[in-house]
């Protein structure tokens, strides 16, 4: 056992018994933020120790993810110590949420609420926990998805279209298409947002996501991905015309070149 996961393994035990203070500010001090890169390692590596502890312990896990993800925490600022702490919480909501089958529908709606974070950090948290239960209720779990690709703001939005963008989650058909129909209902959304919409922030940033998502999805079913990005060429929008052309671009597409040239043309 490294001397990091000794450490966070004390603290963990510590905090389960009520002072988690200890562990708040050991998270604050390893998360290399202020900076460029937060600590990832330590994220996992917390999630994999609580869901660990989640069969015999689990009343006192939950009590901690609530401590981690506290609502006098939810307005934290963008690249902080704060906002490390969480990331941490909502990826080890997601993680504990696959292994207590019980606790899904409140983690749900957490990761819904958190979805919508001002931080850019606890927004990619929210996708990683909902890849987390995808594994372990993959039906359920694109079912909620699927509620916020259709009735969603642009940040649960980019949150459903993110959630399924792993191709090592898409390894069964029926995820496969419920991956591509949820690309598609948010294109729709795009296509049809107001002029003013477009101007915003948390559109700008859906339509970020959306430029690379739907590659993802398409490298694995090449044949219905690329149909429907042929069928949003077509609608002759130009934020719709800047994620396609986006999406040819990276390289897991580059070895579909007929396909990718069939959509290309469109866009000229």
């Amino acid at each position: 056992m490294s001397v990091t996961h000794s450490t966070l393994s004390s603290l963990v035990d510590r905090a389960l018994a009520g002072s988690q203070r200890p562990l708040e500010f050991y998270l604050r001090e390893q998360s290399r933020l202020p900076g460029t890169r937060a600590n990832l390692e330590l994220v996992n590596e917390l999630s994999y120790l609580l869901v660990a502890l989640v069969p015999e312990r689990s009343e006192e896990v939950r009590a901690l993810l609530m401590y981690l993800i506290s609502d006098e925490r939810s307005k934290v600022v963008s690249n902080t110590p704060e906002e490390f702490v969480v990331l941490c919480g909502v990826v080890a909501l997601g993680a504990c949420g696959a292994a207590q089958s019980r606790w899904r529908s409140e983690v749900y709606e957490l990761l819904d609420l958190y979805s919508r974070s001002a931080c850019w950090r606890i927004r990619e948290g929210v996708a990683t926990a909902f890849q987390r239960l995808l594994i372990a209720a993959p039906r359920d779990t694109i079912s909620f998805l699927s509620i916020l690709a259709t009735q969603g703001n642009y940040f649960q939005q980019r949150a459903a279209v993110a959630a399924v963008a792993e191709s090592t989650l898409l390894h069964t058909s029926d995820i496969v298409r419920a991956a591509l129909d949820i690309q598609h209902v948010v294109l729709e959304r795009v296509h049809s947002a107001p002029a003013l919409d477009r101007k915003r922030e948390d559109f700008r940033l859906l339509r970020q996501a959306l430029g690379y998502t739907v590659s993802v999805v398409t490298a694995v079913s090449p044949e219905k991905g690329f149909a429907l990005m042929r069928n949003c060429a077509s609608w002759g929008d130009r934020d719709i015309t800047w994620i396609l052309r986006e999406n040819l671009k990276k390289k897991r597409l580059a070895k579909f070149v007929e396909y990718a040239q069939d959509v290309a043309q469109l866009l000229i």
